[in-house]
């Protein structure tokens, strides 16, 4: 009969190990929320951080000087215009001792991007490559070696990267890092992450996203202190996409995959689309579109090889020089931008609406048209108070949404960086 043994007591941790790591836990979420407030709202004095955050006036300069510590911000003279009198010392982000990478896979280019906690570029390169026809494994070795390079840039300059986002068009997979569906770019099942971690030393976390939400997230970055916080960015390049930001948030939809305006069946005419529908958005606004009404084949604004940019710069010159058929297409594309917008300020009634891509570069010969219409079509009174405007970032926006996005454990956890 085997032997019968008292039971070991059960292992209790003592309750000052509790409470220290308790205390621990409680400071790094503190850490957090003071950057994030510097991040969301702007600098401000320690005495301001502790009213806005709720936490003692004690615990904001020890928290202060933590993060001081870490190098991701600075305390220096207010700046006041016209003031009198000593100014007061506010706290900034700094954090040019981390960065996020974004790099974007379009269908004309890669774009790598890397920013620093206070969102100041410290590396910006852009390559042309004619992506669907290079094929997956010639643009994930291009995407690594741009990536290599922006590494040792940053990296020389004694910047950590906390991270890698890449921006890649239509329906990506963002929990496997895969690229599930990209016709504009002819992508399918591409497993983007793991393809760049195969090809990059020692790479910091990798991660996936579609261009529009992360061209969203860069837009909002530089309207928040507008006090803007309903908006919908929409992408043209070859594809059209829409990155939507609802009471601050990015969203996302109940799978993930909110944003794909660019197949709405909007085009009377039902011309075939790269996803292997007809009538979609796109083929009437799209970067593809606006070409095709513009030029004929074997012009060279239909040349993959000469830098997007620079074609655009060619068909700005044609519009000024009222070439009419540049007139012409820049007006059928105003009007059937209009016509979509105008839908997604009546379903979304957002306060802004950003055109990036290449809208940037011509929409201000088409911008006053197509808030006409807006405005024309929208049922609520004034557009339902829905503002149209013009990125001012350009194609470097889902990229720089991209570094954000990166840089987003750093706000969450400061001191785990």
């Amino acid at each position: 009969m085997p032997e019968l043994r008292a039971a070991s007591p059960p292992h209790t941790e003592p309750s000052w190990a509790a409470e220290s790591r308790d205390r621990g836990a409680i400071r790094r979420t503190n850490l957090g929320v003071v950057l994030r407030l510097l991040r969301d709202a702007g600098p401000r004095s320690r005495a301001r951080i502790a009213a806005d955050a709720g936490l003692p006036k004690p615990t904001v300069t020890s928290l202060v000087a933590e993060l001081v510590a870490l190098g991701l911000v600075r305390e220096g003279p207010a700046r006041r215009e016209g003031a009198v009198g000593r100014p007061g010392a506010e706290v900034r982000l700094h954090g040019h001792a981390v960065c996020g990478i974004g790099v974007e896979v379009s269908t004309s280019y890669v774009q790598v991007v890397a920013l620093a906690l206070d969102g100041v570029e410290l590396y910006g390169r852009r390559v042309t490559v004619d992506v669907a026809a290079a094929g997956p494994d010639a643009v994930l070795d291009l995407a690594a070696c741009e990536l290599a390079a922006c590494r040792t840039a940053v990296q020389d300059s004694g910047v950590h990267p906390a991270g890698i986002t890449v921006a890649a068009p239509g329906v990506v997979d963002t929990a496997s890092g895969t690229a599930r569906y990209a016709p504009a770019i002819g992508w399918r099942d591409v497993a983007v992450t793991e393809g760049l971690r195969t090809r990059l030393t020692d790479p910091p976390p990798l991660a996936l996203d579609n261009d529009a939400k992360l061209a969203a997230l860069a837009e909002y970055a530089a309207v928040r202190v507008e006090d803007v916080h309903d908006m919908v960015c929409v992408t043209g390049e070859r594809g059209i996409g829409a990155g939507v930001i609802s009471a601050g948030r990015l969203l996302r939809g109940a799978n993930g995959f909110a944003g794909e305006v660019g197949h709405m069946p909007l085009d009377p005419e039902r011309r075939p689309c790269a996803c292997g529908r007809r009538g979609c958005w796109e083929t009437m606004v799209g970067l593809d579109a606006i070409l095709r009404l513009a030029a004929d084949e074997g012009d060279v604004l239909h040349d993959p090889t000469v830098e997007l940019g620079d074609r655009l710069d060619l068909l700005r010159t044609r519009a000024r020089a009222a070439d009419p058929r540049t007139v012409a297409a820049m007006a059928r594309v105003a009007d059937d931008l209009g016509l979509g917008v105008a839908l997604l300020a009546d379903v979304l009634n957002p306060g802004v609406v950003v055109l990036g891509g290449y809208f940037t570069h011509i929409g201000d010969l088409m911008i006053e048209r197509v808030r006409a219409v807006v405005h024309e079509r929208v049922m609520a009174p004034d557009a339902g108070g829905c503002e149209v405007r013009l990125s001012t970032l350009g194609f470097a926006a889902a990229a720089r949404g991209g570094a954000y996005l990166a840089l987003n454990a750093v706000f969450e956890d400061p001191a785990g960086a």
